[in-house]
């Protein structure tokens, strides 16, 4: 199966969170795509059988500058060919922002709503202040996505 990692980062962090789940899911058996800077015609040339959203969020509850090109064209031309797809998503955030906490994995989670994208784990939230290897933290909730993904 084919995993289109889509991460969005403001000081890294999701990036490396990003990288670490494409080895994990490579280690399983699956095939990724991971490019911070992917356009959607990347993406659409992977030919993504699954997607993995990785994202910090910023500002109030925005998506980091580097993923928000990709997000909105995705958006706008709301690729039929992924409807039905297996996804999941994992945000970062503070929770001392309240209602801001997760936001730019609240997004991405409404886009493959949109999209049609089937939520095959519920969303890991990640707390920068409850966690220093993110990475590491997520691991679990990873084995669990490369078995849900397996089905």
């Amino acid at each position: 199966m084919k995993v289109a990692i889509i991460s969005g980062s403001v000081y890294g962090t999701a990036e490396e969170v990003a990288r670490h789940a494409a080895s994990l899911l490579q280690a399983a058996g699956f095939e990724t795509f991971h490019n911070a800077r992917a356009s959607l015609a990347d993406v659409q040339a992977f030919g993504p059988q699954a997607f993995l959203a990785v994202t910090s969020t910023t500002g109030m509850g925005e998506l980091p500058d580097n993923l928000q090109p990709l997000y909105f064209a995705i958006r706008d031309q709301l690729p039929a060919a992924w409807r039905g797809l297996p996804g999941a998503v994992i945000g970062l955030g503070d929770a001392s922002y309240g209602d801001t906490f997760c936001g730019g994995g609240e997004l991405m989670r409404e886009l493959f709503g949109e999209l049609g994208i089937r939520e095959v784990l519920p969303i890991l939230r990640l707390d920068a202040s409850e966690s220093v290897t993110p990475e590491t933290d997520a691991e679990p909730w990873l084995a669990e996505l490369v078995g849900a993904l397996r089905g």
